[in-house]
């Protein structure tokens, strides 16, 4: 899909790491330029990525080819009602905004039809992200498997069902926020243990993806994947930290799809 600019509303962290994802991938060449409110965010972003253009004024970002729209869920109404009379007719709005779905998009921008509601993760700063995509019902099956092929540096990019994207939003768009605190925790211990700053990431990322890679590849039940390590350090502690994930991300799944 050959595109010649880019959009991006909103020029927060995922922006960021949208930006990276494709820069890494070589996804030059394309004008892109980015808006947001607050200059101290538009001068971060411009920093981190200076081939980019930056503006305080949402509707120069909203006529590109490819408009990303990436701001918080409580100001998306207003900010798809400002960008409405700039967007083209031939342009996709891809939403990064979880909880505002693709009906309420389409009332705000008066029957534009051609939209997609992805919700990114971190991991696509590196190219490696798990990013849920849903399609209005416009699009064809070409049209998009070329917006795909346009993601793909990001990451995976599952067509899913609209109504499960705020599920993948708790488990996949915040999931890396569970798992890093321990992470680095254990990369601090293996120092303390004396091994090199190297040495103990190398160890921590492997171990990580083995883990993962067993999971889905052994072809063993959880039971029995838990089972392969008989000493299990932390087993008194288990039953805690699942009571957090039970009680934290139920509230927010609630808050979200409510």
């Amino acid at each position: 899909m050959q595109i010649d600019n880019i959009g991006f509303i909103g020029a927060g962290r995922v922006v960021r790491i949208i930006l990276d994802g494709l820069g890494r991938a070589g996804r030059g060449g394309a004008e892109i330029i980015v808006s947001d409110p607050a200059e101290a965010a538009r001068e971060k972003l411009k920093k981190l990525h200076p081939e980019i253009e930056v503006t305080g004024d949402n509707k120069l970002s909203a006529g590109r080819e490819i408009v990303f729209v990436a701001v918080h869920p409580p100001v998306a109404g207003r900010v798809f009602a400002e960008i409405n009379s700039s967007v083209r007719k031939e342009a996709v709005v891809i939403s990064l905004v979880p909880k505002i779905t693709i009906s309420a998009i389409r009332q705000a921008l008066e029957g534009f039809g051609r939209i997609v509601r992805m919700i990114p993760n971190a991991p696509s700063i590196v190219g490696c992200g798990y990013n849920p995509v849903s399609f209005s019902e416009v699009f064809s099956q070409a049209e998009r498997e070329e917006i795909l092929g346009f993601l793909q540096p990001v990451g995976e990019c599952p067509v899913v069902e609209e109504k499960l994207l705020e599920a993948y939003a708790i488990i996949s768009g915040m999931g890396p926020t569970y798992l890093w605190f321990q992470l680095y925790e254990l990369i601090r211990l293996a120092e303390s243990f004396g091994l090199s700053e190297q040495q103990a990431g190398d160890a921590v990322a492997a171990m990580t993806a083995g883990a993962a890679e067993t999971m889905v590849s052994a072809g063993l039940g959880s039971e029995e994947v838990m089972d392969l390590i008989p000493l299990k350090p932390l087993q008194d502690k288990q039953d805690d930290i699942k009571q957090a994930y039970q009680t934290a991300l139920n509230e927010l799944f609630r808050k979200l799809s409510g």
